[in-house]
């Protein structure tokens, strides 16, 4: 089996490479294409997978490659993991949101819809080629943000496009840790869109666990979200809400921590991995893994220490989220090898207040099909006004991105419920068509 993995000088490749190397069934990925338009990143990530590999027998044979259609032509697979603009982007879209006064968080207002922009052009071109040099290819996509990038390929690809996040799993993996159970053994009710999902219930054996957890401090304090949301909250809502939900419920809370930070999230692993990239001499894969522990050390540290959470607990330090999940999904399809798994894609009545084609974030049965989303049951009036709001800007991005309307993409930063004001709207896009050349195609029209 062939697999392409477009952003192969990325950081988090090893992990994926990692998890290709621990397959030993029948089927597993047999061949690896790198495509990455930053040959010294690529060449960087190479070396890593190169010590990995080592003392491996039949490890999955390595390819490097710059260009994008020697990349996909022949693929079975194709893992979309690139980011436009650098880390440098990511940046600048923090630093302006946050002058500005609102959240400049990756994926989440001002500065999601800002990466939005400027990627979701070179996301369609990607899908437009994979259509036509790998019509038969699935393309499992990590790209932030994830839900809209998802949604703007599927326009091309329709159900072999499919998103994935490590985020649900890994509430997944917390909850049944606190519970005393087997993670493998609980069927998760978890609903919403990329990082902007609800765990409503927790069930093993039929039973739903998840009331007598929330009702008790002591258990539903002691994981991550617990410590970020506090339990009294949980129990208001009852639910355990994604982790990235602490940017809109702690709204305040969240752009005062980032503001007081020494540096953005973005300015950070610039600085993190610059020592990786730029590193010479020594083993590139105890580099590589002493930089990712400093990764996973600093992730969300403005939101714990606004909620007073302290560090993160080290079985979170541990990879295995969003790679184990990409394997599991490839596997089902190629292998028929039945399961389900919480993935992005398109509605299909799942959640009835969406429409048909709007890409969310549910569990999926997956097999030799693809994934079919499961019919959940509806969303509470809170959030489904959340998921409704939020995705009103998704698609005012993809308009954007689409047509060059910087009309649609005024929309998209006024109607977020973290923008609060069209005049700063205005301000926003006008800062980052300024400050981010990357969307200087917006203004063609109206």
């Amino acid at each position: 089996m062939r697999l392409t993995i477009l952003g192969g000088g990325g950081f988090r490749v090893p992990l994926v490479y990692r998890a290709l190397l621990g397959d030993r069934g029948q089927g597993r990925v047999t061949h690896v294409t790198l495509h990455d338009l930053d040959p010294s990143r690529i060449a960087a990530i190479g070396r890593v997978l190169a010590e990995q590999a080592r003392e491996v027998p039949g490890a999955p044979e390595v390819r490097i490659t710059t260009d994008l259609d020697e990349a996909v032509t022949g693929a079975d697979f194709v893992f979309s993991a690139i980011r436009v603009g650098g880390l440098e982007g990511r940046a600048m879209d923090e630093r302006v949101a946050l002058e500005e006064g609102v959240l400049g968080q990756e994926t989440v207002g001002a500065g999601g819809i800002a990466y939005g922009l400027r990627t979701l052009p070179v996301a369609v071109h990607i899908a437009r080629r994979v259509a036509a040099l790998a019509p038969d290819a699935w393309v499992i996509n990590f790209t932030n943000p994830a839900g809209t990038v998802t949604e703007a390929m599927s326009r091309h690809l329709g159900d072999r496009v499919i998103g994935i996040c490590d985020s649900p799993v890994g509430l997944g993996r917390r909850v049944a840790h606190a519970l005393g159970v087997d993670p493998s053994a609980v069927r998760l009710d978890y609903a919403g869109l990329n990082h902007l999902g609800w765990l409503r219930a927790v069930r093993v054996g039929g039973r739903d666990l998840l009331p007598g957890l929330l009702a008790d401090d002591a258990a539903v304090t002691s994981f991550e979200e617990g410590k970020l949301f506090g339990g009294e909250w949980l129990r208001t809502i009852g639910a355990i809400p994604n982790e990235y939900l602490h940017y809109y419920y702690f709204h305040r809370e969240a752009v005062e921590a980032a503001r007081a930070a020494r540096s953005t999230r973005g300015a950070l692993l610039i600085e993190q991995q610059r020592r990786f990239y730029g590193g010479t001499g020594g083993s590139a894969l105890e580099l590589w893994e002493s930089t990712r522990l400093e990764r996973e050390t600093t992730y969300m540290a403005e939101n714990r220490e606004a909620a007073g959470a302290g560090e993160r607990a080290s079985s979170d330090l541990a990879s295995g989220g969003y790679d184990r999940v990409a394997l599991a999904l490839m596997r089902a399809i190629a292998l028929d090898e039945r399961t389900t798994l919480i993935l992005n894609v398109r509605n299909r009545g799942s959640i009835a207040a969406l429409d048909e084609d709007a890409v969310v974030e549910v569990p999926c049965f997956v097999d030799a099909n693809g994934a079919r989303p499961m019919v959940v049951d509806p969303l509470p009036g809170h959030a489904q006004g959340l998921v409704t709001s939020v995705k009103a800007a998704e698609r005012a991005v993809i308009e954007a991105a689409a047509t060059g309307s910087r009309r649609a993409a005024l929309r998209a930063f006024a109607v977020h419920p973290l923008v609060d004001s069209v005049a700063l709207a205005g301000r926003l896009l006008e800062r980052y068509e300024r400050e981010l050349p990357q969307l200087g195609y917006l203004g063609g029209g109206n």
